[in-house]
């Protein structure tokens, strides 16, 4: 096990990179099973779910190759239509081969995923547009589809879940007829993966608003893509800058992406603006309190939502967070209170009255956005701060100790 030594108190300053988007790469990963041709995806981060959702394409008999930042799959003779359960439950998005997988082979068999346990994510969406697309779907420990042909259909989502879009986008390319999904999730990932689907002749529109049309073709081709850039780690480094009093460049990061982050940055006190490298950013030394509500996008993430709560904690005034997404996403407050935050948590509503200072002090990560919330405690904190358990970083943050230090944090990971 790993853990990480912060020495509070150094200011962020410099350029640091943003990386390929995890939660755009994993779907287009899955994405990859709905054809028998090869697919190249440029700008892949390495990390820990990458190499998961990796791994589980190789056990379902596809070939990939990892160089650099490009990976290529090719899924030509795939010889298993079934996850083992314990891939399943290293990672939430190993669900995301349900619908290439029912398209591709018409059959799947998964266990419920695992990963971070930051609250329920129900797999009843998915279920319900499978059922809707004429497939046969049972649950007894596992989850088990099949289906003669997919059908296209009319779905509408009771809640605009990223997971359930992009699965019944992925299945819906190889149906039969056309399938309109509505009120889906609008996630610029969503885009993302309908512009892979549309490299290899998929016939999809509408990403990005909340319908999205899948026109069925009965077989696709080649595909080679860039992935976009990763808005959470973005968002994470600018809070960095900021409750450091830093002056920071974010490059390789596209501001639209982050409009709803922005905007509270500028109510909090926090210089931003863009230019043509990216955003910049200088913090300030006194920040405003601000009030907080996480929702899909075009909303303020739930995966910023720990973050900025960091931030919030050493804000002039009272902030109230509300997170409407997950249930059980303030396991970092605790944490935030062993180093003196002052936070008090009621269901879905956090009530954080600033502080002075935090301090140093020996902590731990729950899952990944929180650990990056004590990683950006730790920097603005005096003292030396310690967290434990920053494998759950390794799932979502490429190099971030290297990237910080090379900002002039004292920052160091120490293996026992």
């Amino acid at each position: 096990m790993s853990r990480l030594r912060i020495t509070g108190g150094q200011r962020l300053v410099g350029e640091i990179k943003v990386g390929g988007a995890k939660n755009a790469t994993l779907p287009i990963l899955a994405a990859c099973l709905l054809t028998p041709h090869e697919c190249i995806i440029h700008g892949v981060p390495r990390l820990k779910d990458i190499e998961v959702m990796i791994e589980i394409l190789v056990t379902l008999g596809a070939e990939v190759t990892w160089s650099d930042s490009s990976v290529t799959v090719c899924s030509r003779h795939l010889s298993e239509s079934r996850v083992p359960e314990e891939l399943m439950r290293r990672m939430r998005a190993s669900n995301l081969v349900m619908g290439a997988l029912l398209g591709r082979c018409h059959e799947f068999g998964v266990s419920y995923p695992g990963g971070c346990t930051i609250g329920s994510r129900p797999m009843d969406l998915h279920i319900k547009g499978f059922l809707s697309m004429g497939a046969k779907v049972k649950e007894d420990g596992v989850i088990e589809g099949k289906v003669k042909k997919l059908q296209g259909s009319c779905i509408y989502l009771d809640f605009p879940s990223v997971g359930a879009t992009e699965n019944l986008m992925m299945a819906a390319v190889l149906a039969e007829g056309i399938t309109i999904i509505r009120n889906a999730a609008r996630e610029p990932e969503i885009v993302d993966l309908q512009s892979f689907l549309c490299k290899m002749g998929a016939r999809v529109w509408g990403a990005g608003t909340d319908k999205i049309t899948i026109e069925g073709t009965s077989q696709l081709g080649v595909s080679e893509h860039q992935v976009i850039p990763d808005r959470i780690e973005a968002g994470t480094h600018l809070v960095a800058g900021a409750v450091t009093q830093g002056d920071i460049l974010v490059s390789n990061t596209r501001a639209e992406h982050l409009e709803a982050l922005l905007s509270k940055l500028g109510e909090i006190g926090v210089e931003v603006s863009n230019d043509s490298l990216g955003i910049r950013l200088k913090g300030g030394c006194s920040w405003r309190a601000v009030d907080i509500k996480t929702h899909p996008f075009p909303g303020f993430p739930t995966d910023l939502q720990p973050q900025i709560m960091s931030l919030l904690a050493l804000a002039n005034g009272t902030s109230v967070v509300k997170e409407t997404v997950f249930e059980s996403r303030y396991k970092h407050a605790d944490e935030l209170r062993r180093m003196g935050a002052r936070i008090k948590v009621d269901g879905r509503i956090a009530i954080i009255q600033g502080v002075k200072r935090l301090t140093g002090a020996s902590v731990e990560a729950s899952d990944l956005r929180a650990g990056a919330a004590l990683v950006i405690g730790g920097m603005a904190a005096d003292g030396v701060t310690t967290i434990d358990n920053v494998h759950h970083l390794d799932r979502g943050y490429e190099r971030l100790e290297e990237k910080y230090l090379g900002l002039g944090a004292d920052i160091k990971r120490i293996d026992s």
